[in-house]
C-alpha cells in the first residue's frame, strides 16, 4: 500500500510540474519594453514609444499649447509623452542635463526646443549616436542636424512685426525693439527680420534695442528705461510672451497705453486682455499646438524609419488685432485647446 501511495504522490508532483512547464510557455518570456522592434513596429504589440518632450521653459502657457499638441499627436499613435524642461529658458545646462537623462533612459525620439542654437548640436550628436532621433520644434540648432525642424519662419514674423508697427506709427518716429535671449535662434531671428524691415522706411530710427531675458519682470524694466532714455519713443516690438507682458504693464503704470504703440509676438491670456485693452494694438501669433503636434508626428515617423519628405516646416503666424480677432479663424489659433480633440 505503501508503495502504492508513492507512485501516487509522485504521479501528482509530475502532472503539477507539467501544468507549470506549460504555463510558462504560454505566456513566453517577459518582453523587453526598453525600445522599439527592428522592424519599426511595437515590440511584440505591446511597446508604446516613449517621446521626450523637452521646451525651452516651463512657465509660460506658451509651452503648454505646445504640450497639448504633442499630446494629441501622441493619443493618436498610443504614445507616451514624457515632458520636463527648465523653468528659465535662460537655463541652458539645466537643459542639457535633461536632455542627457532621457539619452540614459533610452527613450524611442526626443522632441526639443534648443535654449541655445549651438550648445545643445554636441548632444543632439549623442542622442542620434544611441539610436535616439531628434526633431526640433520652435528653436533650432546650428548646424541643423535634426531629423526635422518645426517652426515659425522667425525672420520673417520679426519682418512682419516691423510692417505692423511701421503702418501703426504712420511711418515715422524712433521704435524699440525687446528681443528676449541672445543666442536663442528664435530671438536672433526675430531681431534680425525686425532689424531688416524697419530699415527700409526712412522715416523711422531704430532706437533702443534692450532683452527682455523671458523674463516679465525684466521686461517692464527694459520697457521704463526705453521711455526713460527716449522721450519721443513712438512703439516698439516686444519678441516673446514675457517681454510683451512686461512691456505692458510698464505702458500702464506710466500711462502711455495706446499712446506708445505696442507689437507684441505670441498669444497669452494677459496678452490678449492687453490687446483687449487697448494696450497691445496688434499680436503676431505663432501656432505652438500646431509645432508640438507635427514635432511629435515625425518622431513617430523617425522612429519608424519613414521617409520625411519637408525637414523644415513653417507652421506660419497671423497678425492679429481687434479688427480679425472675432473671426472663426483667429479665434481657433488663440483658442487651440477648445478645439483639440
Amino acid at each position: 500500500m505503501r508503495a502504492l501511495s508513492l507512485r501516487a504522490n509522485r504521479s501528482k508532483w509530475q502532472w503539477l510540474i507539467g501544468l507549470a512547464i506549460v504555463a510558462v510557455a504560454t505566456t513566453g518570456c517577459p518582453k523587453s519594453s526598453s525600445r522599439v522592434a527592428s522592424d519599426g513596429g511595437k515590440a511584440g504589440g505591446a511597446h508604446r514609444y516613449r517621446i521626450a518632450v523637452i521646451p525651452k521653459g516651463t512657465l509660460q502657457s506658451y509651452w503648454l499649447t505646445v504640450k497639448a499638441g504633442a499630446e494629441q499627436a501622441a493619443k493618436e499613435d498610443n504614445a507616451e509623452i514624457l515632458w520636463d524642461g527648465p523653468q528659465d529658458e535662460r537655463d541652458v545646462s539645466k537643459q542639457i542635463n535633461i536632455v542627457q537623462a532621457f539619452i540614459n533612459r533610452r527613450v524611442d525620439a526626443i522632441v526639443m526646443a534648443a535654449c541655445d542654437a549651438h550648445a545643445l548640436v554636441r548632444y543632439v550628436k549623442q542622442a542620434q549616436q544611441a539610436g535616439i532621433p531628434v526633431v526640433t520644434v520652435d528653436s533650432g540648432i546650428t548646424p541643423d542636424i535634426s531629423s526635422a525642424f518645426v517652426a515659425t519662419d522667425n525672420v520673417k514674423g520679426g519682418a512682419i512685426a516691423a510692417d505692423t508697427l511701421a503702418k501703426l506709427i504712420g511711418g515715422k518716429g524712433t521704435v524699440g525693439l525687446m528681443p528676449f535671449i541672445k543666442g536663442a535662434e528664435s530671438s536672433d531671428q526675430r531681431e534680425q527680420g525686425f532689424r531688416q524691415e524697419i530699415a527700409k522706411y526712412p522715416n523711422i530710427h531704430l532706437g533702443p534695442v534692450l532683452y527682455s531675458e523671458s523674463n516679465v519682470e525684466k521686461g517692464l524694466e527694459r520697457m521704463l528705461n526705453m521711455m526713460t532714455s527716449t522721450p519721443n519713443l513712438a512703439g516698439v516690438f516686444a519678441a516673446n510672451q514675457s517681454g510683451v507682458e512686461g512691456a505692458a504693464s510698464a505702458l500702464q503704470q506710466q500711462g502711455k497705453a495706446g499712446k506708445i504703440k505696442l507689437v507684441g509676438f505670441d498669444a497669452s491670456d494677459i496678452e490678449i486682455a492687453k490687446l483687449k485693452a487697448g494696450v497691445i494694438q496688434a499680436l503676431i501669433v505663432q501656432n505652438p499646438y500646431k509645432m508640438g503636434y507635427e514635432g511629435v508626428q515625425l518622431a513617430i515617423r523617425a522612429i519608424k524609419k519613414e521617409p520625411i519628405q519637408q525637414r523644415h516646416i513653417d507652421t506660419g503666424v497671423t497678425v492679429v488685432t481687434m479688427q480679425n480677432f472675432n473671426t472663426p479663424a483667429v479665434q481657433k489659433l488663440l483658442y487651440p485647446l477648445k478645439n483639440a480633440n
